[in-house]
């Protein structure tokens, strides 16, 4: 007979609230991650920290907020009204505390349950929490949760406001790293939400006077713009869009009281319907939704009371309603663009012929391009049942998108024995590879239609399942994982190519990555260490202090699966791909892809003779 497991009053266990958080940080944060992924959780750790300073600023209280992440310590300083100084370790500590809970100081505030600042404070090696209010100061630090100092208010000629200081906690976060890109990108929103607040990150200062017009002129160079962005504000609703010359898909920014709403939800939803009715109406026209929605670039702000989100990490609006006597989300917006919009339209008839222009010609596209797809959607099909391209994964994104603790990520390999390694190491769960077969097209200049003809590009875009929106992706990581000579090289710059010229918002929402391999494996009988560089070689030769087996991984090829299992588990390093604003797609495309110039003959030159030092440098070490 099978033996039962009891169950009595022995097997409760009652967790106090550091060790629930510590013990399921996921319910709190989303996944974890090191920071190369903007929604990791480091940076969700900074961003409940801000939202407590965003929400005093929008109480008219500060206008300043100061950062400093050097380190890995991250403080956060603003000039509100400060914590009451009774309660500053209560409200850092204790759960269901918090001023949010007064609705009416808090009407339209990003979180509401309290969570975020008790969360930050859990899962951090150390904490430090400073409240300055009427010329006393309160003053309490904590380690991994457990209050460590508490010291007695004290006189205090600072001026009022709370700074926070705390340091993820590494076995949490391990081998974590702050990207100041990332944060940078997080601090725009914020300023751009909030005209007339300053951000300080690290002595370098973020403001906006446009809101969300600045923002697209953040995504988009003003000469890949259809028409002047078309700016619309209402009590409640802020909106901002216009449409590219050049880039295929939709692009959307959604934010609900502040937040960056990733994932969306009922406003955006509701913002890309009313835009179709209003286009349709205007023109008299029922032009397919997918030809007005084609090309365009947007950002939506609402604002609601209590809003309602699908998760901890408030990255996709759940709620129907704004609150109070006010309409549905659905029915404010739609309304509001049916007449604010309607109305610039009527007053800018230019506009409105660009518009129609490019419905028109996407329209035209869509024909043209209608039976080439449905062959290449053939294709695919057959394809994924004849060969072995794509050994996919169980689970995809949007089955975890209600649940962003786990990661599904596909990694994109060239040969059979890197695709085998990869594959035979993997998390079949959430780890897919799609193997190429030599080196992909360069589809620089090219036009979309090349993507169903070409096979490579056909299955890629089918395995993602990016073709009609990216809201289908089915990775929230694309990963390219090749060799690190000058064929791995080459085919990196081809995929990067083929994404920047075809689906750029992939990149720009953070979902590329080029995964770092180690490039040697110092051990002896005891020990192993997989090095990444030079530096980490040395270092690993002068822990094990005594003869040591150095070996040069060449390739992908030559890990065995038992290793790669290393390189693509826990402790994955990946290097994000990002695009520098400073430049536009366009000319990055032009300079790396385009006909050889001179510029691109020196860049070449000088990258080659760093590399050829290094092997130089190798040589003299063996002999």
């Amino acid at each position: 007979m099978e033996k039962q497991t009891t169950y009595t009053e022995d097997n409760i266990r009652s967790l106090d609230w550091k060790e629930h958080i510590r013990m399921r940080p996921g319910m709190y944060i989303g996944k974890l991650g090191d920071g190369s992924s903007p929604d990791d959780g480091i940076y969700i750790l900074l961003k409940e920290i801000l939202d407590n300073c965003i929400d005093e600023f929008v109480m008219g209280a500060g206008k300043t907020i100061e950062i400093s992440i050097k380190e890995n310590v991250v403080s956060v300083r603003d000039y509100g009204r400060g914590i009451p100084l009774g309660k500053v370790v209560d409200v850092v500590s204790k759960m269901n505390t918090g001023g949010k809970y007064d609705s009416r100081a808090f009407k339209k505030s990003v979180g509401l349950n309290g969570v975020g600042t008790k969360a930050v404070n859990a899962l951090s090696e150390r904490f430090t929490v400073e409240s300055n209010r009427e010329k006393e100061l309160k003053l309490a630090v904590f380690e991994f949760g457990n209050l460590t100092k508490d010291l007695p208010i004290e006189s205090s000629t600072k001026r009022r406001g709370t700074r926070v200081i705390f340091t993820p906690d590494s076995k949490i976060f391990k081998n974590y790293k702050y990207r100041l890109e990332y944060v940078e990108r997080m601090l725009k929103n914020y300023v751009y939400l909030n005209p007339g607040l300053t951000i300080d990150l690290n002595g370098e200062k973020f403001y906006s006077e446009n809101g969300l017009k600045d923002l697209l002129n953040d995504q988009i160079s003003e000469s890949d713009l259809l028409y002047p962005i078309i700016h619309l504000k209402g009590e409640d609703i802020e909106i901002a869009l216009s449409h590219s010359k050049t880039q295929y898909s939709e692009e959307y920014h959604s934010f609900v009281n502040g937040q960056h709403t990733t994932q969306g939800g009922t406003h955006q939803a509701a913002f890309r319907e009313g835009l179709v009715k209003t286009i349709r109406d205007y023109f008299g026209k029922t032009y397919e939704a997918s030809d007005i929605r084609k090309s365009i670039i947007s950002a939506i702000s609402i604002k609601v009371m209590e809003p309602i989100f699908e998760s901890q990490t408030k990255t996709k609006l759940g709620s129907t309603e704004m609150g109070g006597s006010m309409p549905s989300v659905r029915s404010y917006i739609i309304d509001f663009l049916s007449t604010q919009l309607d109305n610039f339209l009527h007053k800018n008839s230019l506009v409105a012929e660009s518009i129609q222009k490019k419905i028109i010609q996407a329209e035209k596209e869509r024909k043209e391009l209608s039976g080439i797809r449905k062959l290449a959607k053939e294709r695919a099909k057959k394809a994924s049942l004849h060969n072995k391209k794509l050994r996919d994964c169980r689970v995809h994104l949007p089955d975890l998108k209600k649940d962003r603790r786990l990661d599904s990520t596909l990694f994109i390999t060239e040969g059979d024995s890197a695709s085998g390694s990869i594959t035979k190491s993997r998390d079949v769960n959430t780890q897919a590879v799609f193997s190429l077969r030599g080196k992909p097209l360069n589809s620089f200049g090219m036009s979309k239609k090349i993507v169903y003809e070409n096979e490579e590009f056909n299955l890629l875009q089918a395995a993602l399942n990016i073709e009609d929106s990216l809201e289908d992706l089915r990775y929230n990581n694309i990963v390219i994982a090749t060799d690190a000579d000058v064929d791995g090289m080459h085919i990196r710059l081809l995929l990067i190519t083929f994404f920047l010229q075809f689906f750029p918002e992939l990149i720009k929402e953070g979902h590329l990555y080029i995964l770092q391999t180690p490039l040697f494996r110092v051990r002896d009988k005891k020990e192993t260490f997989y090095c990444y560089s030079e530096v980490e070689r040395k270092e690993a030769i002068e822990k094990i202090k005594g003869k040591s087996e150095i070996t040069r991984f060449k390739g992908l090829g030559e890990i065995s699966p038992d290793e790669f299992k290393y390189f693509i588990g826990d402790d994955i390093r990946l290097d994000p791909v990002m695009l520098d604003k400073s430049i536009t797609i366009e000319e990055l495309l032009l300079f790396y892809m385009g006909k050889n110039t001179p510029d691109r003959q020196k860049f070449i030159i000088n990258n080659l003779k760093v590399e050829l030092d290094y092997v130089e440098e190798q040589k003299e070490e063996v002999l």
